[in-house]
């Protein structure tokens, strides 16, 4: 460090390096403060955007249980369109989603399911499909269902894997392809997923086999 000999010389220096770095020093400063203020202002916003869209999404919820769909569905796109920064407006849509089909507007729901599929987190992307597969299911259209599982990126669906595997055991069985069904529910089944029905599901399929086996080991 320099040492200066005098009061005046450290006086001068000092004005010096004002001359020389005060301004960037402002500069600087100014930025800084304006970035900490900034940003408490976004994060501000963003919880006070939470807390209204989760009041909203209350409402929703309360509106559904009580059967009024005509709310559900002002609900549901005021969330959308006042919040669609947040997680509530995805979640809001599936819920209209749900009320369609309670409504039996089946063509609806699945175009409602297919926009959230294709627009949220990877989490809500996979809730959706799931939900758009079953009606597919439920509508006859199990060739399409297969295709939308299909399509789905594994990187991003691992934790629902055995809810698609599942699925796909549900849509051959309906087409009649029953092998291809068994190897999809054993697929879900040792993956370490589990449903209330997919051991029930396993058996009825297996008891077939052993009814032949059975009448095959008799007739010798």
């Amino acid at each position: 460090m320099e040492i200066y000999e005098t009061e005046e010389a450290q006086v001068e220096a000092l004005k010096r390096w004002w001359k020389e770095n005060g301004q960037a020093t402002l500069i600087g400063l100014f930025l800084g403060v304006a970035i900490i203020l900034g940003w408490n202002f976004w994060q501000e916003h963003k919880k006070t955007q939470a807390e209204q869209a989760s009041t909203l999404y209350s409402e929703l919820l309360q509106a559904l249980t009580a059967d009024k769909q005509e709310s559900v569905q002002k609900l549901a796109e005021r969330l959308k369109a006042e919040y669609p920064k947040t997680e509530y407006a995805a979640y809001g849509q599936l819920l209209l989603a749900k009320s369609k089909v309670q409504q039996g507007d089946l063509v609806q729901a699945k175009i409602i399911l297919t926009a959230v599929s294709a627009e949220t987190s990877a989490e809500l992307s996979n809730v959706a499909k799931l939900r758009l597969v079953r009606l597919l299911l439920a509508t006859g259209d199990y060739e399409q269902g297969l295709a939308l599982i299909n399509s789905v990126d594994p990187s991003t669906s691992n934790s629902f894997s055995g809810n698609y595997d599942e699925l796909v055991g549900d849509l051959y069985v309906a087409l009649d392809r029953l092998d291809q069904a068994r190897s999809s529910y054993q697929k879900a089944l040792e993956s370490g997923y589990s449903s209330a029905l997919l051991q029930t599901k396993i058996d009825d399929l297996t008891a077939p086999e052993k009814v032949a086996v059975q009448n095959t080991e008799s007739g010798k």
